[in-house]
């Protein structure tokens, strides 16, 4: 690898197009935004948008924003050729066997924390010993957990509901299948703690729901854990919260060796 680092970023919604302009405005130094890579037309950009065969070819690391999809569907190709990869949809991640397949190619990947913290407490409590028990319940706007499988019935319950109203409750392989871009927090626990059958999920709909709440508790037998973050939902899509591309860039300058403050 060049003493530069080429990147290029797949996905230009909300979360991608803050990492492309802070990369163009260096907020790493020694990477080059060199492609973007999304199904729609990219306007006004100073970087080449381009097809991910040609940014698997002209990149040395791919930064994923575009949901779960695109990375069951591409992240072997890009592991595969040897390219780096920052992976933000965490929750593809909850399919034991794809993880498994990733992670005998030679590329390197790194998940983003996202819009959780304190996974490097639960990490090492995990190594010392199991956890006993581990929940992740998130609060969001209902809007922001209607999903396309749920009947008519359902997503008007939840759209409608005066107070807050659990939306499902279950393990996180599920919760990350049936809320591919609400609950990408429980499959980064469930990393965390390596133990994806572990960790339950409970998403709830909260109309008052200004911030976006995660609630991570953890009992086992090193000590007794409790986090809750509150974030601002993005302005611009409020299934995810706004801190999700500055994680991004972090997680990018730790794969790459970068220390200290992201500029």
């Amino acid at each position: 690898m060049s003493s530069v680092v080429r990147a290029g970023v797949i996905g230009y919604g909300s979360i991608g197009r803050t990492v492309a302009n802070r990369l163009l405005a260096g907020a790493l130094t020694g990477v080059e935004l060199v492609a973007i890579v999304d199904t729609g037309v990219v306007a006004n950009s100073t970087v080449p948008q381009t097809d991910l065969a040609k940014a698997i070819e002209i990149c040395d690391v791919l930064i994923e924003c575009a949901g779960q999809a695109v990375v069951f569907e591409h992240a072997e190709a890009v592991l595969g050729a040897g390219r780096d990869l920052v992976i933000s949809s965490t929750g593809a991640l909850a399919d034991p066997d794809f993880i498994t397949r990733l992670r005998k190619l030679p590329g390197r990947m790194l998940c983003t924390t996202g819009a959780v913290g304190g996974l490097d407490l639960l990490g090492a409590a995990s190594d010392a010993a199991r956890f006993d028990t581990v929940t992740v319940q998130t609060t969001k706007l209902p809007t922001s957990l209607v999903q396309p499988w749920m009947s008519d019935q359902r997503s008007a319950q939840i759209v409608e509901t005066v107070s807050a109203l659990t939306v499902f409750e279950g393990g996180a392989e599920e919760a990350s299948r049936l809320f591919p871009r609400s609950l990408n927090v429980a499959t980064a626990v469930s990393l965390a703690v390596s133990d994806r059958d572990l960790v339950q999920v409970k998403p709830v709909a909260d109309p008052s729901a200004a911030l976006t709440r995660h609630e991570v508790t953890a009992r086992g037998p090193v000590g007794n854990y409790h986090f809750t973050i509150e974030n601002l939902p993005s302005p611009e899509n409020p299934r995810t919260s706004a801190i999700v591309p500055f994680a991004v860039l972090r997680t990018l300058g730790v794969l790459l060796g970068h220390h200290g403050v992201i500029g």
